[in-house]
C-alpha cells in the first residue's frame, strides 16, 4: 500500500494540482487540513478535495485556518493572515463553507499491516494550534504522544517536513503544500509505502509548481502582497 500524506494548501491550487499528479496514483491520501487560507483560490480548492473525498480515496480533517473561516474565528491571527480569512469569507460559497464546518478535527486509519494512524492538524493536546517543530526535544514528542492510542501520529500546521521516531512510533509531517516554510519554495508532501520495513518506509517529496500564477492571484485578489511573495522564499 502507497499512502499520500499532504497538509496545508492554503488555497493555493498551481501547487495542489502539481502535488496530485505525483500522488494520484497512491492507494489514500491523507491531509492533515488547513485547505484554505492566504491563497487566492479557496474555492477551488475545496472543490477539487470535496470531488476526491467522495471517491473515498482521500482523508482530510480541520485545521486552523479551515476552522477560522468557517466559523468567523479569526482572533489571534496575524494581520496578513486575519485579513486573507475575512476574504475568505467573503468571496467563499456556502456550499464551500458547510464542507469546512463538516470536516472532522480527528481522523482515522490503519493501513495493509494493521497500523493504526491518526490525523491531526496541530497535536493531540490541542487539535488546531499546537505547533509541533523538529527541533523540539523527544521528551515533548513522548508527551505528545501520550495522549493517543495509535502507531502513528500525522501532523501539520508548521509547514516543516518531519519524522520523529520515538521507540516503536512514530510522528510525521509531510510539509506544506501551497505554502512551505523550510526555505524551500517546492510543494512538499510524503508517501508511505508499506512494503518497506519500519521505520524508514516515508519518502519526503517535492514538485515545482507554477508560482507565479498562484502569486500573481494573491495580488488580483486584493491580498496582502506579503502572502505573494512569501511563496518564492519558502517561508
Amino acid at each position: 500500500m502507497r499512502i499520500a500524506l499532504i497538509s496545508d494548501v492554503h488555497s493555493n491550487l498551481e501547487a495542489l494540482e502539481a502535488v496530485w499528479e505525483k500522488v494520484k496514483k497512491a492507494d489514500v491520501v491523507l491531509c492533515m487540513g488547513d485547505l484554505v487560507g492566504y491563497g487566492a483560490s479557496p474555492n477551488e480548492v475545496v472543490e477539487f478535495v470535496r470531488e476526491r473525498m467522495e471517491e473515498r480515496t482521500f482523508l482530510c480533517v480541520r485545521g486552523n485556518h479551515d476552522n477560522a473561516i468557517a466559523f468567523g474565528l479569526d482572533w489571534g491571527f496575524n494581520p496578513y493572515a486575519r485579513e486573507a480569512v475575512r476574504w475568505h469569507q467573503r468571496v467563499m460559497t456556502i456550499e464551500n463553507l458547510e464542507f469546512l464546518r463538516r470536516l472532522p478535527v480527528r481522523g482515522l486509519f490503519t493501513d495493509d499491516t494493521e497500523r493504526s494512524y491518526i490525523l491531526i492538524h496541530g497535536s493531540p493536546r490541542a487539535p488546531l494550534d499546537e505547533y509541533l517543530f523538529p527541533w523540539l526535544p523527544d521528551s515533548e514528542f513522548q508527551s505528545v504522544l501520550s495522549y493517543i492510542r495509535q502507531d502513528d501520529l500525522l501532523v501539520g500546521h508548521t509547514h516543516v517536513p518531519m519524522l520523529k521516531v520515538i521507540g516503536e512510533r512514530r510522528i510525521i509531517n509531510p510539509g506544506g503544500v501551497g505554502q512551505p516554510r523550510d526555505g524551500d519554495w517546492r510543494a512538499a508532501y510524503a508517501i508511505i509505502d508499506t512494503k518497506k520495513e519500519l521505520p524508514d518506509n516515508v519518502e519526503f517529496h517535492r514538485v515545482e509548481y507554477e508560482v507565479e500564477e498562484a502569486a500573481k492571484k494573491i495580488m488580483e485578489a486584493g491580498l496582502p502582497r506579503f502572502l505573494a511573495y512569501r511563496l518564492y522564499e519558502g517561508y
